[in-house]
Protein backbone atom coordinates (compact mmCIF):
# COMPACT_ATOMS: atom_id res chain seq x y z
CA UNK A 1 0.00 0.00 0.00
CA UNK A 2 1.46 3.17 -1.07
CA UNK A 3 -0.67 6.56 -1.83
CA UNK A 4 0.54 10.01 -2.74
CA UNK A 5 -1.88 11.46 -0.52
CA UNK A 6 -0.09 10.42 2.42
CA UNK A 7 1.98 13.59 2.44
CA UNK A 8 -1.23 15.68 3.36
CA UNK A 9 -2.77 13.06 5.48
CA UNK A 10 0.67 12.69 7.96
CA UNK A 11 1.10 16.65 8.31
CA UNK A 12 -2.66 16.87 8.54
CA UNK A 13 -2.40 14.46 11.57
CA UNK A 14 0.64 15.22 12.83
CA UNK A 15 0.09 19.37 12.78
CA UNK A 16 -3.59 19.77 11.94
CA UNK A 17 -3.58 23.77 12.75
CA UNK A 18 -0.08 24.10 11.51
CA UNK A 19 -0.30 26.74 8.66
CA UNK A 20 -0.20 24.67 4.87
CA UNK A 21 -1.28 27.47 2.54
CA UNK A 22 -1.07 31.56 2.04
CA UNK A 23 -3.13 32.94 -0.84
CA UNK A 24 -3.69 36.85 -0.15
CA UNK A 25 -4.78 37.08 3.38
CA UNK A 26 -6.07 33.34 3.68
CA UNK A 27 -4.20 31.11 5.74
CA UNK A 28 -5.24 27.40 5.61
CA UNK A 29 -4.23 24.73 8.06
CA UNK A 30 -3.53 21.20 7.44
CA UNK A 31 -6.88 20.21 8.90
CA UNK A 32 -9.15 22.07 6.78
CA UNK A 33 -7.11 20.86 3.52
CA UNK A 34 -7.16 17.03 4.06
CA UNK A 35 -10.88 17.30 4.99
CA UNK A 36 -11.97 19.17 1.82
CA UNK A 37 -9.35 16.68 0.20
CA UNK A 38 -11.59 14.10 2.06
CA UNK A 39 -15.10 15.63 0.72
CA UNK A 40 -13.73 15.69 -2.78
CA UNK A 41 -12.83 11.85 -2.50
CA UNK A 42 -15.86 11.22 -1.44
CA UNK A 43 -18.03 13.32 -4.08
CA UNK A 44 -15.76 11.35 -7.01
CA UNK A 45 -16.88 7.97 -5.63
CA UNK A 46 -20.57 9.11 -4.89
CA UNK A 47 -20.66 9.68 -8.98
CA UNK A 48 -18.86 6.24 -9.51
CA UNK A 49 -15.34 7.55 -9.98
CA UNK A 50 -12.63 5.29 -8.42
CA UNK A 51 -9.09 3.09 -8.83
CA UNK A 52 -7.84 3.69 -11.87
CA UNK A 53 -10.17 6.17 -13.37
CA UNK A 54 -8.15 9.75 -14.72
CA UNK A 55 -9.57 13.01 -13.50
CA UNK A 56 -8.40 16.25 -15.30
CA UNK A 57 -7.44 19.64 -13.29
CA UNK A 58 -7.37 23.17 -14.77
CA UNK A 59 -6.00 25.25 -12.12
CA UNK A 60 -3.58 28.05 -11.51
CA UNK A 61 -1.74 28.17 -8.13
CA UNK A 62 -5.08 28.55 -6.18
CA UNK A 63 -5.87 26.74 -2.67
CA UNK A 64 -8.35 24.76 -5.23
CA UNK A 65 -5.16 23.16 -6.56
CA UNK A 66 -4.43 20.51 -3.42
CA UNK A 67 -8.36 20.44 -2.78
CA UNK A 68 -8.74 18.53 -5.77
CA UNK A 69 -5.46 16.89 -6.17
CA UNK A 70 -5.29 15.06 -2.79
CA UNK A 71 -8.75 14.35 -3.00
CA UNK A 72 -8.15 12.53 -6.43
CA UNK A 73 -5.27 10.51 -5.24
CA UNK A 74 -7.42 9.22 -2.07
CA UNK A 75 -10.15 8.22 -4.13
CA UNK A 76 -7.78 5.83 -6.01
CA UNK A 77 -7.47 7.73 -8.86
CA UNK A 78 -5.04 9.48 -10.84
CA UNK A 79 -4.51 13.34 -11.75
CA UNK A 80 -4.13 14.76 -15.02
CA UNK A 81 -3.13 18.04 -14.42
CA UNK A 82 -3.32 20.53 -17.50
CA UNK A 83 -1.48 23.29 -18.15
CA UNK A 84 -4.11 26.48 -18.09
CA UNK A 85 -2.84 28.27 -20.58
CA UNK A 86 -4.38 25.20 -23.15
CA UNK A 87 -7.73 26.41 -25.50
CA UNK A 88 -10.17 24.43 -25.97
CA UNK A 89 -9.65 21.93 -28.53
CA UNK A 90 -5.85 21.25 -26.53
CA UNK A 91 -8.13 20.49 -23.41
CA UNK A 92 -10.52 18.30 -25.38
CA UNK A 93 -7.34 16.36 -26.80
CA UNK A 94 -6.30 16.33 -23.46
CA UNK A 95 -9.40 14.52 -21.76
CA UNK A 96 -9.53 12.48 -24.85
CA UNK A 97 -5.92 10.73 -24.84
CA UNK A 98 -5.50 10.59 -20.54
CA UNK A 99 -9.58 9.04 -21.00
CA UNK A 100 -10.36 11.56 -17.98
CA UNK A 101 -13.76 10.44 -16.74
CA UNK A 102 -13.83 14.40 -14.92
CA UNK A 103 -13.02 17.87 -15.09
CA UNK A 104 -12.12 20.38 -12.56
CA UNK A 105 -11.80 23.54 -14.13
CA UNK A 106 -11.28 27.31 -12.24
CA UNK A 107 -13.47 29.61 -14.17
CA UNK A 108 -11.35 31.86 -15.00
CA UNK A 109 -10.74 35.37 -14.90
CA UNK A 110 -11.27 38.15 -18.06
CA UNK A 111 -7.41 37.66 -18.57
CA UNK A 112 -7.65 34.19 -18.65
CA UNK A 113 -11.09 32.86 -19.75
CA UNK A 114 -10.24 28.77 -18.73
CA UNK A 115 -13.84 28.43 -17.63
CA UNK A 116 -15.12 28.85 -20.97
CA UNK A 117 -12.07 26.98 -22.22
CA UNK A 118 -12.76 24.25 -20.53
CA UNK A 119 -16.47 23.99 -20.75
CA UNK A 120 -15.56 23.98 -24.57
CA UNK A 121 -13.15 21.08 -24.10
CA UNK A 122 -15.27 19.54 -22.10
CA UNK A 123 -18.46 19.20 -24.26
CA UNK A 124 -16.12 18.40 -27.04
CA UNK A 125 -14.40 15.12 -25.49
CA UNK A 126 -16.25 12.19 -25.89
CA UNK A 127 -15.83 9.48 -22.65
CA UNK A 128 -15.24 12.61 -19.80
CA UNK A 129 -19.09 12.49 -17.65
CA UNK A 130 -18.41 15.29 -15.06
CA UNK A 131 -17.49 19.52 -15.25
CA UNK A 132 -17.14 20.71 -11.71
CA UNK A 133 -16.67 24.50 -11.79
CA UNK A 134 -14.14 25.95 -9.10
CA UNK A 135 -15.22 29.35 -8.80
CA UNK A 136 -13.43 32.25 -9.21
CA UNK A 137 -15.40 33.90 -6.15
CA UNK A 138 -14.57 31.87 -2.74
CA UNK A 139 -17.45 29.13 -1.87
CA UNK A 140 -19.61 30.88 -4.71
CA UNK A 141 -22.22 28.15 -5.21
CA UNK A 142 -23.01 29.08 -9.04
CA UNK A 143 -21.66 29.33 -12.22
CA UNK A 144 -22.74 30.52 -15.60
CA UNK A 145 -20.17 27.72 -16.73
CA UNK A 146 -22.13 24.37 -14.64
CA UNK A 147 -21.94 23.05 -11.75
CA UNK A 148 -19.85 24.41 -8.91
CA UNK A 149 -17.22 22.56 -6.64
CA UNK A 150 -18.98 24.08 -3.24
CA UNK A 151 -22.53 23.54 -4.61
CA UNK A 152 -21.35 19.75 -5.53
CA UNK A 153 -19.52 19.29 -1.91
CA UNK A 154 -22.75 20.22 -0.24
CA UNK A 155 -23.63 17.54 2.35
CA UNK A 156 -21.11 14.99 1.10
CA UNK A 157 -19.45 13.66 4.17
CA UNK A 158 -15.79 14.58 5.41
CA UNK A 159 -15.21 11.08 6.14
CA UNK A 160 -13.78 8.97 3.97
CA UNK A 161 -10.90 6.25 4.08
CA UNK A 162 -8.72 6.68 1.08
CA UNK A 163 -8.25 3.79 -1.60
CA UNK A 164 -5.04 1.34 -0.87
CA UNK A 165 -3.06 1.84 -4.36
CA UNK A 166 -0.04 0.02 -5.09
CA UNK A 167 3.33 1.81 -5.39
CA UNK A 168 3.39 1.09 -9.39
CA UNK A 169 -0.20 2.18 -9.60
CA UNK A 170 -0.29 5.64 -11.63
CA UNK A 171 -0.86 8.65 -9.41
CA UNK A 172 -0.20 11.64 -11.66
CA UNK A 173 -0.21 11.51 -15.68
CA UNK A 174 1.75 14.86 -16.71
CA UNK A 175 1.48 15.62 -19.91
CA UNK A 176 4.82 17.04 -21.87
CA UNK A 177 4.80 19.93 -23.47
CA UNK A 178 5.06 18.81 -27.01
CA UNK A 179 7.97 20.30 -28.73
CA UNK A 180 7.87 17.21 -30.84
CA UNK A 181 4.21 16.36 -31.96
CA UNK A 182 1.35 16.16 -30.12
CA UNK A 183 1.76 16.03 -26.27
CA UNK A 184 2.05 12.65 -24.52
CA UNK A 185 1.25 11.75 -21.10
CA UNK A 186 3.98 10.26 -18.73
CA UNK A 187 2.28 8.26 -16.50
CA UNK A 188 4.04 8.48 -13.04
CA UNK A 189 3.37 5.88 -10.31
CA UNK A 190 3.20 6.91 -6.14
CA UNK A 191 6.66 5.47 -5.69
CA UNK A 192 8.16 7.28 -8.66
CA UNK A 193 6.24 10.52 -7.32
CA UNK A 194 6.43 9.97 -3.33
CA UNK A 195 10.62 9.00 -3.27
CA UNK A 196 10.92 12.29 -5.66
CA UNK A 197 9.20 14.53 -2.49
CA UNK A 198 11.53 12.15 -0.10
CA UNK A 199 14.41 13.23 -2.00
CA UNK A 200 13.71 16.64 -2.65
CA UNK A 201 12.95 16.95 1.11
CA UNK A 202 16.33 15.27 2.27
CA UNK A 203 18.61 17.39 0.22
CA UNK A 204 17.90 20.40 2.30
CA UNK A 205 18.44 21.12 5.73
CA UNK A 206 14.94 21.80 7.35
CA UNK A 207 15.05 25.46 9.14
CA UNK A 208 14.93 25.77 13.12
CA UNK A 209 11.51 27.71 12.99
CA UNK A 210 10.16 25.73 10.06
CA UNK A 211 10.38 26.33 6.35
CA UNK A 212 8.14 28.55 4.07
CA UNK A 213 8.09 28.15 0.10
CA UNK A 214 6.67 30.49 -2.46
CA UNK A 215 4.98 28.35 -5.14
CA UNK A 216 5.34 30.25 -8.27
CA UNK A 217 5.73 27.53 -10.84
CA UNK A 218 3.18 26.15 -11.94
CA UNK A 219 1.61 23.26 -9.82
CA UNK A 220 0.20 21.73 -12.98
CA UNK A 221 3.92 21.00 -14.08
CA UNK A 222 5.87 18.44 -12.33
CA UNK A 223 8.70 21.12 -11.03
CA UNK A 224 6.06 23.01 -8.51
CA UNK A 225 4.17 19.76 -7.83
CA UNK A 226 7.04 17.91 -6.46
CA UNK A 227 9.38 20.13 -5.31
CA UNK A 228 7.35 22.55 -4.08
CA UNK A 229 3.90 21.27 -2.84
CA UNK A 230 4.68 17.99 -2.32
CA UNK A 231 8.34 18.54 -0.78
CA UNK A 232 6.71 20.86 1.81
CA UNK A 233 3.63 19.24 2.68
CA UNK A 234 5.87 16.07 3.48
CA UNK A 235 8.00 18.86 5.88
CA UNK A 236 4.71 20.20 7.40
CA UNK A 237 5.53 23.41 5.82
CA UNK A 238 3.79 26.88 4.67
CA UNK A 239 3.34 27.13 0.30
CA UNK A 240 2.60 30.68 -0.68
CA UNK A 241 0.33 30.45 -3.51
CA UNK A 242 1.43 32.74 -6.04
CA UNK A 243 -0.59 32.17 -9.73
CA UNK A 244 1.35 34.59 -11.58
CA UNK A 245 5.28 35.28 -11.56
CA UNK A 246 5.89 39.13 -11.60
CA UNK A 247 9.03 39.58 -10.20
CA UNK A 248 8.52 42.76 -7.92
CA UNK A 249 5.41 41.34 -6.14
CA UNK A 250 7.61 38.31 -5.95
CA UNK A 251 10.41 39.89 -3.84
CA UNK A 252 7.40 41.78 -1.84
CA UNK A 253 5.88 38.34 -1.18
CA UNK A 254 9.40 36.48 -0.12
CA UNK A 255 9.65 39.43 2.49
CA UNK A 256 6.18 39.49 3.47
CA UNK A 257 5.98 35.75 4.49
CA UNK A 258 9.06 35.28 5.10
CA UNK A 259 10.02 32.69 2.93
CA UNK A 260 13.01 30.78 3.11
CA UNK A 261 12.55 28.42 -0.19
CA UNK A 262 12.17 29.32 -3.65
CA UNK A 263 12.35 27.55 -6.89
CA UNK A 264 12.37 28.69 -10.11
CA UNK A 265 13.39 28.83 -13.95
CA UNK A 266 16.26 30.89 -14.99
CA UNK A 267 13.58 33.78 -16.34
CA UNK A 268 12.43 34.51 -12.99
CA UNK A 269 15.55 34.88 -11.56
CA UNK A 270 16.77 37.25 -13.85
CA UNK A 271 13.14 39.22 -14.05
CA UNK A 272 13.63 39.41 -9.64
CA UNK A 273 17.34 40.52 -10.10
CA UNK A 274 16.75 43.17 -13.29
CA UNK A 275 13.88 44.60 -10.91
CA UNK A 276 16.50 45.11 -7.80
CA UNK A 277 19.16 46.45 -10.23
CA UNK A 278 16.80 48.91 -12.31
CA UNK A 279 14.52 50.02 -8.86
CA UNK A 280 16.49 49.02 -6.06
CA UNK A 281 13.74 46.43 -5.02
CA UNK A 282 14.81 45.05 -1.52
CA UNK A 283 16.49 41.89 -1.51
CA UNK A 284 14.93 39.63 0.91
CA UNK A 285 16.84 38.11 3.97
CA UNK A 286 14.91 35.35 4.90
CA UNK A 287 15.57 33.50 1.67
CA UNK A 288 18.12 30.37 2.49
CA UNK A 289 17.78 28.02 -0.77
CA UNK A 290 17.08 28.82 -4.07
CA UNK A 291 16.98 26.41 -6.74
CA UNK A 292 16.88 26.52 -10.10
CA UNK A 293 16.02 24.00 -12.84
CA UNK A 294 13.18 23.58 -16.29
CA UNK A 295 15.99 25.33 -18.24
CA UNK A 296 19.78 25.85 -18.01
CA UNK A 297 20.80 28.88 -16.16
CA UNK A 298 22.98 31.65 -17.64
CA UNK A 299 26.05 32.00 -15.59
CA UNK A 300 25.83 35.51 -16.05
CA UNK A 301 22.52 35.10 -14.19
CA UNK A 302 24.40 32.59 -11.41
CA UNK A 303 27.01 35.17 -10.96
CA UNK A 304 25.05 38.03 -10.36
CA UNK A 305 22.49 36.47 -7.55
CA UNK A 306 25.45 34.96 -5.49
CA UNK A 307 26.27 39.01 -5.67
CA UNK A 308 22.96 40.10 -4.56
CA UNK A 309 21.63 37.70 -2.04
CA UNK A 310 24.60 36.25 -0.78
CA UNK A 311 24.48 32.58 -1.40
CA UNK A 312 24.07 30.76 -4.69
CA UNK A 313 22.00 29.51 -6.48
CA UNK A 314 21.53 25.54 -6.50
CA UNK A 315 21.01 23.71 -10.29
CA UNK A 316 19.42 20.44 -10.69
CA UNK A 317 18.15 18.72 -13.79
CA UNK A 318 15.17 16.70 -14.75
CA UNK A 319 11.99 15.99 -17.06
CA UNK A 320 8.33 15.35 -16.71
CA UNK A 321 9.39 11.57 -17.24
CA UNK A 322 11.64 11.33 -14.37
CA UNK A 323 9.03 13.08 -12.16
CA UNK A 324 11.04 15.38 -12.19
CA UNK A 325 14.19 15.58 -10.17
CA UNK A 326 17.28 13.55 -11.59
CA UNK A 327 20.21 15.27 -10.27
CA UNK A 328 21.62 18.47 -8.28
CA UNK A 329 24.29 20.22 -7.32
CA UNK A 330 23.80 18.65 -3.75
CA UNK A 331 24.68 20.53 -0.23
CA UNK A 332 27.97 18.37 1.27
CA UNK A 333 29.54 18.46 -2.26
CA UNK A 334 30.82 21.69 -3.98
CA UNK A 335 28.79 23.39 -6.29
CA UNK A 336 29.60 23.79 -9.76
CA UNK A 337 28.04 26.60 -11.36
CA UNK A 338 26.64 25.97 -14.84
CA UNK A 339 26.52 21.89 -14.26
CA UNK A 340 23.25 19.99 -13.19
CA UNK A 341 25.38 18.39 -10.11
CA UNK A 342 25.37 14.68 -9.58
CA UNK A 343 22.41 12.06 -9.79
CA UNK A 344 20.49 12.41 -7.14
CA UNK A 345 19.86 8.91 -4.66
CA UNK A 346 18.99 5.82 -6.03
CA UNK A 347 19.32 7.53 -9.62
CA UNK A 348 22.08 6.65 -12.70
CA UNK A 349 22.81 8.72 -15.12
CA UNK A 350 25.36 7.95 -18.34
CA UNK A 351 25.99 9.44 -21.66
CA UNK A 352 24.99 7.50 -24.95
CA UNK A 353 24.93 7.90 -29.20
CA UNK A 354 22.28 7.56 -31.33
CA UNK A 355 22.30 4.03 -31.28
CA UNK A 356 21.96 3.29 -27.13
CA UNK A 357 25.39 2.46 -26.91
CA UNK A 358 27.33 3.89 -24.07
CA UNK A 359 29.99 7.22 -24.24
CA UNK A 360 32.69 6.72 -21.71
CA UNK A 361 34.50 9.86 -20.63
CA UNK A 362 33.46 13.81 -21.32
CA UNK A 363 31.03 13.40 -24.14
CA UNK A 364 29.40 14.71 -25.53
CA UNK A 365 26.60 12.66 -25.67
CA UNK A 366 22.82 12.08 -24.59
CA UNK A 367 22.05 11.69 -21.06
CA UNK A 368 20.07 8.52 -20.29
CA UNK A 369 18.19 7.78 -16.46
CA UNK A 370 17.83 4.70 -14.78
CA UNK A 371 16.12 4.33 -11.38
CA UNK A 372 12.89 4.99 -9.34
CA UNK A 373 11.89 8.48 -10.68
CA UNK A 374 11.48 6.82 -14.35
CA UNK A 375 8.11 6.85 -16.07
CA UNK A 376 6.39 3.74 -16.53
CA UNK A 377 6.03 4.64 -19.83
CA UNK A 378 3.43 7.42 -22.48
CA UNK A 379 -0.26 6.62 -21.53
CA UNK A 380 -1.29 4.47 -24.42
CA UNK A 381 1.73 5.27 -26.61
CA UNK A 382 3.77 2.29 -26.66
CA UNK A 383 5.54 2.44 -29.30
CA UNK A 384 6.65 6.37 -28.34
CA UNK A 385 7.52 4.48 -25.09
CA UNK A 386 9.77 1.63 -26.94
CA UNK A 387 11.34 4.47 -28.55
CA UNK A 388 12.57 6.21 -25.46
CA UNK A 389 12.77 3.31 -22.73
CA UNK A 390 15.26 0.56 -22.79
CA UNK A 391 16.03 -1.97 -20.26
CA UNK A 392 14.83 0.84 -17.52
CA UNK A 393 17.32 3.73 -19.31
CA UNK A 394 15.26 7.01 -20.31
CA UNK A 395 16.77 8.72 -22.74
CA UNK A 396 16.30 12.03 -22.29
CA UNK A 397 16.89 14.04 -25.84
CA UNK A 398 19.53 16.50 -23.69
CA UNK A 399 22.85 16.29 -25.00
CA UNK A 400 25.60 17.08 -22.18
CA UNK A 401 29.11 16.49 -21.06
CA UNK A 402 30.45 14.90 -18.03
CA UNK A 403 33.40 15.82 -15.74
CA UNK A 404 36.29 13.72 -14.19
CA UNK A 405 33.79 14.42 -10.92
CA UNK A 406 30.95 13.23 -12.49
CA UNK A 407 29.69 16.65 -12.24
CA UNK A 408 27.23 16.54 -15.75
CA UNK A 409 26.73 19.90 -18.06
CA UNK A 410 23.66 20.56 -20.45
CA UNK A 411 24.82 21.75 -24.03
CA UNK A 412 22.22 21.73 -25.63
CA UNK A 413 18.41 19.82 -26.54
CA UNK A 414 19.82 17.82 -29.12
CA UNK A 415 16.77 19.26 -31.12
CA UNK A 416 17.73 22.72 -30.66
CA UNK A 417 21.12 22.40 -31.96
CA UNK A 418 21.93 23.85 -35.14
CA UNK A 419 23.52 22.33 -37.79
CA UNK A 420 26.02 25.44 -39.94
CA UNK A 421 27.59 24.20 -42.95
CA UNK A 422 27.97 21.07 -41.23
CA UNK A 423 28.90 22.39 -38.33
CA UNK A 424 27.51 21.86 -34.70
CA UNK A 425 26.15 24.48 -32.87
CA UNK A 426 24.79 24.79 -29.51
CA UNK A 427 22.64 27.97 -28.71
CA UNK A 428 23.10 28.08 -25.09
CA UNK A 429 26.87 28.05 -25.80
CA UNK A 430 26.61 31.29 -27.94
CA UNK A 431 23.57 32.48 -25.28
CA UNK A 432 25.99 32.46 -22.62
CA UNK A 433 28.83 34.51 -24.23
CA UNK A 434 26.66 36.91 -25.37
CA UNK A 435 25.42 38.27 -22.04
CA UNK A 436 29.01 38.62 -20.67
CA UNK A 437 28.47 41.93 -22.91
CA UNK A 438 27.11 44.75 -20.91
CA UNK A 439 24.23 45.83 -23.48
CA UNK A 440 22.59 41.82 -23.39
CA UNK A 441 20.25 41.22 -20.93
CA UNK A 442 18.56 38.29 -22.21
CA UNK A 443 19.49 36.39 -25.18
CA UNK A 444 18.15 33.14 -27.30
CA UNK A 445 19.38 32.01 -29.89
CA UNK A 446 17.74 29.49 -32.81
CA UNK A 447 18.78 28.24 -36.00
CA UNK A 448 16.95 29.46 -39.22
CA UNK A 449 16.82 27.97 -42.49
CA UNK A 450 19.60 28.86 -44.91
CA UNK A 451 19.89 27.94 -48.81
CA UNK A 452 23.74 27.15 -48.71
CA UNK A 453 24.48 26.91 -44.83
CA UNK A 454 21.09 24.45 -44.22
CA UNK A 455 20.65 26.58 -41.19
CA UNK A 456 21.74 30.35 -40.25
CA UNK A 457 22.16 31.48 -36.49
CA UNK A 458 20.65 34.22 -35.39
CA UNK A 459 20.32 35.67 -32.10
CA UNK A 460 16.67 37.37 -30.40
CA UNK A 461 18.26 40.22 -27.73
CA UNK A 462 16.29 41.77 -24.87
CA UNK A 463 18.63 45.26 -24.33
CA UNK A 464 19.71 46.26 -20.42
CA UNK A 465 17.68 49.31 -19.31
CA UNK A 466 19.24 52.33 -21.09
CA UNK A 467 21.36 50.64 -23.63
CA UNK A 468 21.57 51.66 -27.19
CA UNK A 469 23.68 48.85 -28.98
CA UNK A 470 22.84 48.47 -32.81
CA UNK A 471 22.75 45.04 -34.36
CA UNK A 472 25.91 45.66 -36.28
CA UNK A 473 27.81 46.20 -33.57
CA UNK A 474 26.62 43.65 -31.73
CA UNK A 475 27.51 41.17 -34.71
CA UNK A 476 31.18 42.91 -34.97
CA UNK A 477 31.57 41.73 -31.13
CA UNK A 478 30.38 38.22 -31.35
CA UNK A 479 32.57 37.92 -34.30
CA UNK A 480 35.48 38.44 -31.70
CA UNK A 481 34.86 36.41 -29.65
CA UNK A 482 33.24 33.38 -31.03
CA UNK A 483 34.61 30.93 -33.59
CA UNK A 484 33.51 31.88 -37.24
CA UNK A 485 30.98 29.32 -37.94
CA UNK A 486 28.88 29.85 -34.34
CA UNK A 487 29.10 33.74 -34.29
CA UNK A 488 25.17 34.72 -35.16
CA UNK A 489 24.62 36.43 -38.15
CA UNK A 490 21.44 38.25 -37.25
CA UNK A 491 20.54 39.73 -34.58
CA UNK A 492 16.99 40.99 -33.60
CA UNK A 493 16.27 43.20 -30.91
CA UNK A 494 12.80 42.32 -28.76
CA UNK A 495 11.01 43.90 -25.69
CA UNK A 496 10.26 40.63 -24.54
CA UNK A 497 10.44 36.74 -25.58
CA UNK A 498 7.96 34.17 -25.84
CA UNK A 499 7.76 31.90 -23.11
CA UNK A 500 5.83 28.45 -22.02
CA UNK A 501 3.67 28.93 -18.68
CA UNK A 502 6.23 27.70 -16.64
CA UNK A 503 8.76 30.49 -17.55
CA UNK A 504 10.78 28.46 -20.63
CA UNK A 505 11.92 30.56 -23.60
CA UNK A 506 9.81 28.98 -26.58
CA UNK A 507 12.31 28.75 -28.91
CA UNK A 508 10.18 27.26 -31.93
CA UNK A 509 8.01 30.26 -31.96
CA UNK A 510 11.15 32.21 -33.00
CA UNK A 511 12.43 29.62 -35.59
Amino acid sequence: MLNLSVVLEDSARNNPDGTAIVFGDMRLPYGMIDTVARQVASLLVSRGIGKGDKVALACPNLPYFPFVYFGILKAGATVVPLNVLLQGREIAYHLDDSDAKALFCFEGSPELPLGERGKAGFEAADGCEHFFVLPATALATESPYGETVWAALNGVPAEFETVQTAPEDTAVILYTSGTTGQPKGAELSHQNMLMNALISDRMFPRSEGGDTYLAVLPLFHSFGQTTIMNTAFMRGSTVVLMPRFEPGEALELMRKENVTTFAGVPTMYWGMLTKIHAEGAEVPRSLKVAVAGGASSPVEVLRDFEQTFGFGILEGYGLSETSPVASFNQLGRPTKPGTIGTPVWGVEMKLIDSEWKTIEGEGPGEIAIRGHNVMKGYYGRPEATAEVLDDGWFRTGDIATRDADGYYAIIDRAKDMIIRGGFNVYPRELEEVLMTHEAVSLAAVVGVPHASHGEEVKAYVIRTAGSAVTEDELIAWAKENMAAYKYPRIIEFRDALPMTATGKILKRELR
